[in-house]
């Protein structure tokens, strides 16, 4: 039986979640995503559920330990997270969707204590290889609150019966366990070399609860160093390395 606890989500782009504990009443949370927190509440690290679960974690690219935050004071008691990127926070009533939903392994933020956080991965070991994102997910168990951390906008998508969605591996964030989820090759030759998608797709059929983000964090990431990368052969190839910095900065406006 997981706590029952009350939340606030504050921010817009770059969100925090306050959690409102009750004595006895915890919250678990990946290392590191910690805020604040206020007088009362304790803080306890663990493998989150033996060293095997922590060695999981661990290969699959997560931290080896899970933090509880256990409220011991008198009255109502708060700790916040914060999330690690530009993004949203999605709460998850679990006890809504059968008590277990998946996200992506980077997704997870906090839960309330009670709640178990575990791994799972796709059934074909050679879309995990080349799959990216999709291969490796989390599982979360439990009958109380979730929370789960989605970069850029938020597309939320209920799956009928049969209907198929296909989308890139890091879009999507999480799903319910009533969706059969899978990765498969996008085939051809041109689309493997120039489609710039990646040669895998995720692939969802309904029914359930699909939670999609616009901005993947590796998608990010690949901007941030091709940008680094580019700015590095300007200052090394550039009209500034060629004729000197005077010349550079008039052709550039600066001077």
């Amino acid at each position: 039986m997981a706590d029952i606890i009350e939340y606030k989500i504050i921010g817009d782009d770059m969100q925090i979640v306050e959690i409102e504990l009750d004595p006895g009443e915890g919250i678990r949370a990946e290392t590191g995503a910690m805020l604040y927190m206020e007088d009362g509440i304790e803080m306890q690290t663990s493998t989150g559920g033996g060293l095997f679960n922590g060695f999981k974690r661990m290969i699959t690219g997560e931290s080896f330990f899970i933090t509880t935050f256990l409220h011991h004071g008198r009255g109502k008691g708060r700790v916040a997270f914060s999330a690690p990127y530009p993004g949203k926070i999605i709460p998850i009533d679990l006890s809504r969707f059968g008590g277990q939903f998946f996200c992506q392994k980077d997704g997870f933020l906090c839960a309330a204590a009670g709640i178990d956080i575990d791994i799972a991965f796709t059934k074909k070991l050679g879309a995990g290889i080349f799959g990216g994102e999709g291969f490796i997910l989390q599982k979360l168990t439990g009958n109380g609150l979730a929370f789960i951390h989605a970069g850029g906008t938020i597309i939320e998508r209920q799956l009928t019966a049969g209907e198929r969605l296909r989308l890139d591996t890091g879009c999507l964030v999480a799903f319910e366990s009533t969706v059969a989820y899978d990765i498969q090759f996008i085939g051809g030759f041109t689309n493997a070399l120039f489609g710039g998608e990646g040669l895998f797709l995720a692939t969802l059929q309904g029914p359930g609860k699909v939670f999609m983000q616009s901005l993947p964090f590796s998608r990010l990431a690949d901007r941030i160093i091709a940008a680094a990368r580019w700015n590095n052969r300007d200052e090394r190839k550039g009209i500034a390395g060629l004729g000197g910095d005077l010349l550079g900065d008039l052709i550039s406006g600066k001077r």
